[in-house]
C-alpha cells in the first residue's frame, strides 16, 4: 500500500511538471514513518525557529509548520519556490529564501528572528543533498550559530563517520571537528525505497546536539584542526611522518620530542589519538 505522502508527492510532481534534479542531489522523501521520526527527534515547540535546508516539494515543511513557531526554508531550486509558496500561502509562520545556503547569512537571520518572534531555541531540520552534506554541516558548526540542535538525513556512510568517536575505525578528520562542537546520535536508518527517485545507497537520520562548551579548550582552533586534517590526509603514515611530509614546516626531531614529552608513542597514527591528544600536541607545537 502506497503511503499518503507518496501519493501526495506524485500528484505534486505531475501538477507542476517536476522531476528530481540530479545535479542538485534531489531525492524526494515519501515515507510517512521517517517524517514522523524526524519531527519527533527535533522535539519542536511553538517557541522554536526551524531552518529547513532544501525543502524541495515541502513534504517535511508541512509538518514543521504545524509544530514550530516559525519555519524558514532555504531553497536553491527556483522550480520549488512556486510550489512552496502555493502550498503554504495560508501559514503566517512560513518564510522562504531562494538562495544557496552556503551564501546565506544565517547569523543575521537567527538574530533578527529571535528578537522579532520571541524565539527560545533555533533548530536546523533537513533532508540534505548528498553532494553538499559536509560543507553545510561544517558551515552550521564553524559559524558558531546560536542553534541548539541539527536533525538531518544524510548518506548512511557519512552519518556513521560523523557519529563515530575519535579513535574509532570509521572516524575521519570531520569526526573530530563535529565531536568538538556537538554530540551526535544515530536515529534511524532509511532504505532507498523511501525516496523518489531511489538513491543507490541507504540514508540515515542523525541528531547533532550542540555543546554549550566545546569538547576541549584550545588557544588556537585553527592550528588544532589543521593538525587533525594533516594526520588524516596521510592516515596510513605515522603522525610524525604525516606532519613532516605536510606544509606545516615542522622538523621530525621537534614533533618526536613533543610526543615523547607527552608520553605518546612516536609510531602512533593520527586515527588512534583522541581529540585531547591532538589538543595537547597542538599546544606544544609552535
Amino acid at each position: 500500500m502506497k503511503s499518503k505522502v507518496f501519493e501526495e508527492t506524485q500528484n505534486l510532481m505531475k501538477k507542476y511538471g517536476i522531476n528530481a534534479n540530479k545535479k542538485l542531489g534531489q531525492n524526494f522523501l515519501v515515507d510517512d514513518c521517517v517524517i514522523e521520526k524526524i519531527i519527533e527527534t527535533a522535539n519542536l515547540t511553538k517557541e522554536d525557529l526551524v531552518i529547513e535546508i532544501g525543502p524541495g516539494l515541502g513534504t517535511l515543511t508541512k509538518e514543521l509548520l504545524e509544530k514550530a513557531g516559525k519555519v524558514i526554508c532555504i531553497e536553491l531550486d527556483n522550480r520549488m519556490i512556486k510550489i512552496l509558496q502555493d502550498r503554504f500561502l495560508e501559514y503566517d509562520n512560513f518564510e522562504i529564501i531562494n538562495e544557496d545556503v552556503l551564501k546565506v547569512d544565517l547569523q543575521k537571520i537567527i538574530k533578527e528572528n529571535k528578537i522579532k518572534n520571541n524565539i527560545k531555541e533555533v533548530k536546523v531540520v533537513a533532508n540534505l543533498p548528498y553532494y553538499i552534506t559536509t560543507p553545510i554541516i561544517m558551515k552550521l558548526l564553524e559559524d558558531k550559530l546560536d542553534i541548539s540542535q541539527i536533525v538531518v538525513m544524510i548518506q548512511k556512510e557519512v552519518a556513521e563517520r560523523l557519529a563515530s568517536l575519535p579513535g574509532d575505525k570509521k572516524c575521519g578528520a570531520i569526526t573530530y571537528t563535529v565531536y568538538y562542537y556537538a554530540q551526535v546520535q544515530e536515529i534511524l536508518t532509511v532504505p532507498n525505497t523511501s525516496f523518489i527517485p531511489q538513491p543507490e545507497v541507504e540514508s540515515e537520520v542523525i541528531s547533532l546536539n550542540l555543546r554549550k562548551e566545546v569538547a576541549v579548550k584550545v588557544e588556537d582552533e585553527q592550528k588544532l584542526f589543521k593538525l587533525i586534517k594533516v594526520a588524516f590526509m596521510m592516515r596510513r603514515k605515522t603522525l610524525v611522518n604525516a606532519i613532516v611530509n605536510s606544509n606545516l614546516g615542522i622538523q621530525k626531531e621537534k614533533i618526536e620530542n613533543v610526543l615523547e614529552e607527552l608520553k605518546i608513542d612516536k609510531k602512533v597514527r593520527g586515527e588512534n589519538l583522541s581529540i585531547e591528544d591532538f589538543a595537547k600536541i597542538a599546544k606544544k607545537i609552535k
